[in-house]
């Protein structure tokens, strides 16, 4: 398995580049982010990941290991292959995507093209508890101010009857609409619980 490259970038594409490494020329499949870092003729190093399938062997680079780690976390859902992987990684930063995740932010995944309202549900549903702690401004983890309340609204909104995608969508709805300081718990569950009522 190859997880990174290091060499010079013989050549730029609209979907990767070619790094030469030791006389040899590596076709990466790269997100435009990537690319825009990339610059012919200079030095460049990549975290990659390597996909086998029958007919091929298709090397897929990143600027640092933490895209690399979630682009191979997301191909762990269920109908995610390496494209729409990469593809959730060209229109959102990993920051972006593990709090979206973390946080049933539907509304941030569905912007990635090929994925629906049902695929974005399946990713939170599978992902949420693998996504991992996230820094935020004063360096405690994220799931102390976010992941926690969340789950409890989503516990509750459960243990009232209704279903676990209408408990996320639920929360994504709530989530949306904090600006600031996190409500209480009872608070946000109120508001989970009238946004139901609503779409009942």
């Amino acid at each position: 398995m190859i997880a990174s490259v290091r060499g010079v970038v013989a050549a730029i594409m609209p979907d990767g580049a070619v790094i030469e490494v030791g006389g040899v020329g590596l076709q990466v499949q790269c997100a435009p982010g990537t690319l825009a870092n990339l610059k012919a003729g200079a030095e460049a190093r990549l975290a990659t990941s390597m996909v086998v399938r029958e007919d091929s062997l298709t090397l897929y680079g990143f600027a640092d290991d933490e895209e690399k780690h979630l682009f191979e976390l997301l191909q762990t859902a269920s109908g995610v292959g390496p494209r729409l992987a990469q593809a959730v990684l060209a229109v959102h930063q990993p920051e972006t995507v593990r709090r979206a995740i973390a946080g049933g932010d539907l509304a941030t995944l569905t912007r990635v093209p090929g994925i629906g309202k049902k695929g974005a549900e399946r990713m939170v549903l599978e992902l949420r508890d693998r996504i991992g702690p996230m820094p935020i401004a004063d360096g405690a983890p994220a799931g102390m101010l976010h992941g926690v309340w969340q789950d409890q609204v989503r516990q509750g909104v459960l243990a009232l009857g209704w279903s676990a995608a209408q408990a996320d969508q639920a929360v994504a709805a709530v989530a949306e609409g904090i600006d600031g300081e996190v409500p209480p718990v009872p608070v946000l569950l109120r508001q989970a619980i009238r946004l139901l009522g609503k779409a009942r």
